[in-house]
């Protein structure tokens, strides 16, 4: 089911929204053993959504009657925002902005997901609500920290979902569980309502099984924020894919799958692809880049997470996941000193990397080198969520867009995925390289 379809049953009245919110929340409680959710709305809490769309026509509203899962770090009107953190937890006066603007274009929200803590993670295992599994092999990690938002929209229980992305956290989840994400150019989609992990790099991102579907999502939520301090509008780009095109991919050297021999393959498989589509394959130096992302939990950014619980850590840190806990700490002990070193530094990989992508279109890396079982995480978590963000890191500290895609299965069915990714606000062109991409790979099977 996708968007379009969904409406067009809508149109025949061969199905009504009542009814598909029905079949969504037995595919639910289908599903109760994976901790997806943190809440779901109850009947009388969806009534006045559905009340609404019974009094409009399905051409009237974009995204009319559609169920879209919310991040539980991001406001809904009248629920609980938990962050994952019981304690910590509020009733949301209001809804976050772009939530807002989806609900007016008929959107209905069906919850709220599971996350890593605090949105501290890119594994999807640090909630004191349960690790939420991968939907394909539940031994898996989900990836993170939007576990529960990717998870969703995997088995069904929503057409799309909004995350947030910080590290990697809209990119990961989508690699792992076969769906396309969307990490906007930060502050295209407000950040008005959502928790803070940090601040100056949030970004909000959406989930979904297809490219045209994030496209009507996106072309919904992207909307100027003049109470967010750190929303830009979506400047107007008249700009064609081009039929040919030059792409950059880390040097040889520079590539890492930490073993794991089949995601190797299938990254060089899917260059390949895009050179058959008209794409010239351009090895560049990404040094600007992995050194960047290596400040974002080493750096002085760590810092923008403690600042956003300081109350919490510092009265009741023991209500936190213990390596939740260790990374948010460690933000305590960063002095002005640091944050203005590592700010220089920031600034040079950015004129590094904005000179290397003036001679390409946009960059193509594995989203993630591997994957990992939730017991594997679980015995080394701060190294291999490490390993995860290797190639997602850096991507909101150097302001770039980024588009995760599917690029085939492991033979034991486990998905992998790569991230096209290009200057900030190329969010459009980048989803149209993407889904170019999939057609191309899908019809060469």
């Amino acid at each position: 089911m996708n968007i379009e379809k969904l409406q067009q049953l809508y149109k025949e009245k061969t199905l009504t929204p009542r009814e598909y919110m029905k079949q969504i929340k037995e595919n639910i409680e289908a599903h109760a053993e994976n901790p997806i959710w943190i809440y779901v709305l109850s009947e009388s809490e969806l009534e006045p959504y559905l009340a609404k769309l019974e009094s409009c026509k399905v051409e009237s509203l974009p995204l009319y009657g559609i169920p879209f899962a919310i991040k539980d770090n991001i406001d809904l009107e009248g629920v609980a925002t938990t962050a994952a953190c019981e304690e910590y937890s509020y009733i949301a006066e209001k809804s976050a902005y772009v939530v807002q603007k989806l609900i007016e274009a008929g959107a209905i929200p069906v919850g709220k997901t599971n996350l890593d803590q605090f949105a501290t993670g890119l594994v999807g295992t640090r909630s004191p609500y349960g690790a939420c599994q991968n939907s394909i092999d539940p031994k898996y990690i989900s990836g993170g920290s939007s576990s529960g938002s990717a998870v969703s929209i995997a088995l069904d229980m929503a057409i799309f979902s909004l995350g947030t992305d910080t590290a990697g956290s809209g990119r990961v989840p989508a690699a792992f569980n076969n769906l396309v994400g969307l990490k906007p150019s930060k502050g295209v989609l407000s950040t008005s309502g959502v928790v803070p992990a940090c601040r100056s790099l949030d970004c909000v991102s959406i989930f979904a099984k297809t490219t045209e579907d994030t496209q009507k999502v996106f072309d919904v939520a992207a909307s100027f924020d003049a109470e967010d301090p750190y929303s830009r509008p979506m400047p107007v780009i008249e700009k064609n894919v081009p039929s040919s095109f030059r792409f950059a991919i880390p040097k040889e050297d520079q590539l890492k799958f930490f073993g794991d021999s089949e995601a190797e393959a299938l990254y060089r498989k899917a260059v390949k692809t895009f050179e058959e589509m008209g794409g010239t394959a351009v090895e560049i130096d990404f040094s600007p880049m992995l050194e960047a992302a290596n400040l974002l939990y080493y750096g002085p950014w760590v810092a923008e997470r403690y600042v956003a619980v300081k109350e919490m850590i510092e009265t009741m840190p023991e209500r936190l996941i213990d390596v939740t806990r260790t990374i948010i700490e460690s933000g305590k002990t960063k002095s002005a000193e640091d944050y203005f070193n590592a700010e220089y530094k920031i600034k040079a990989y950015k004129r590094q990397g904005d000179l290397l992508m003036k001679e390409i279109d946009f960059a193509l890396t594995p989203t993630t080198g591997t994957i990992y079982t939730i017991e594997e995480v679980n015995a080394d978590p701060i190294q291999l969520n490490t390993n995860l963000g290797y190639y997602t890191n850096f991507m909101n500290l150097l302001d770039f867009s980024a588009y995760a895609v599917p690029a085939g299965f492991r033979e034991n069915g486990l998905p992998f995925g790569v991230t096209l990714f290009a200057d900030a606000f190329e969010d459009r062109k980048l989803m149209e390289l993407g889904e170019s991409y999939i057609q191309k790979a899908s019809h060469g099977k």
